[in-house]
C-alpha cells in the first residue's frame, strides 16, 4: 500500500479519465492523496452544452467542478497552484520547479503521478510532466519517489514500450464516472460518449483499466 501519493496535473478534468479510479482505490485502502492542479483550465474551449459559462465565469465554474470531482474520488487535499492555462511551457521554470519541490519536501510522497513528458499530446501536459521529472531527478537517488506517468500519444508504445502498471478499476467506476461527470462544462454526455449513452459493459471496457509508465530515471 502506498503511504502518500502526490498527483501533479495541469488542468481540472485531467484527473478524471486517467487516474480517478486508481486514486479512489488507493484512498479506500487508506492512502493519503494530494492533488496539485496547476491551472483552472480558464482557456478551455468548452462552455457547456448548451453554453452555461463564458470566458469571465469559466474559471470559477471549473474550480467548483474540480472540487466536486475530488469529492467524488475522495481526495481531501486539493492544491490549486494558480498558473496560467495553456502557458505552462512558458512559465518560469525555477518558479514552477520550486513549487513542486516544496510539495515533495512537505509531503515526502511514496509515489508521484503526472504526465509522461513528450507523450501526453497537450503542451501543458508535457510541460507539467517535464517539471515533475526535473524536480524529482534533482533529489538524491535514495530519496526519489517512483513516478508513474499517464501517456496517450499515438506513438507511445512504439517508442517507450507498453505500460508498466495496469490497474483494474472496475470496482471503482462509480467514483470515476462521478469525477468525469463533475466536469459538466467540458464533458457532457453528447461529447463524452457520442450520440448514445454507453451501457455498463461499454463503460467497463472503456474506463475499467488505467495504465501508467514508470519513469526510467538514469
Amino acid at each position: 500500500m502506498e503511504r502518500h501519493i502526490l498527483v501533479v496535473l495541469p488542468h481540472p478534468d485531467d484527473e478524471a479519465f486517467g487516474v480517478a479510479g486508481t486514486l479512489a482505490k488507493h484512498i479506500q485502502n487508506g492512502t493519503q492523496v494530494t492533488y496539485a492542479c496547476l491551472t483552472l483550465g480558464e482557456m478551455g474551449r468548452n462552455m457547456g452544452i448548451p453554453p452555461f459559462a463564458n470566458r469571465v465565469t469559466l474559471p470559477e465554474i471549473r474550480k467548483k467542478e474540480l472540487e466536486a470531482s475530488c469529492e467524488a474520488i475522495g481526495i481531501q487535499d486539493l492544491r490549486m497552484l494558480g498558473f496560467h492555462d495553456k502557458m505552462i511551457e512558458f512559465e518560469d521554470q525555477d518558479l514552477l520547479d520550486s513549487q513542486i519541490d516544496a510539495l515533495l519536501k512537505e509531503l515526502n510522497p511514496s509515489l508521484v503521478v503526472t504526465f509522461y513528458p513528450g507523450y501526453s499530446v497537450h503542451p501543458d501536459h508535457d510541460a507539467t510532466g517535464a517539471a515533475v521529472i526535473r524536480t524529482v531527478e534533482r533529489l538524491p537517488k535514495a530519496e526519489r519517489p517512483p513516478v508513474h506517468c499517464v501517456a496517450f500519444a499515438r506513438n507511445t508504445e512504439q517508442e517507450i514500450g507498453k505500460p508498466n502498471v495496469i490497474i483494474d478499476v472496475k470496482d471503482f467506476l462509480k467514483p470515476k464516472m462521478a469525477s468525469i461527470q463533475a466536469h459538466k462544462s467540458q464533458f457532457q454526455a453528447a461529447e463524452l460518449v457520442g450520440s448514445k449513452e454507453l451501457n455498463d459493459e461499454e463503460i467497463q471496457a472503456r474506463f475499467g483499466t488505467e495504465h501508467f509508465w514508470i519513469y526510467p530515471f538514469k
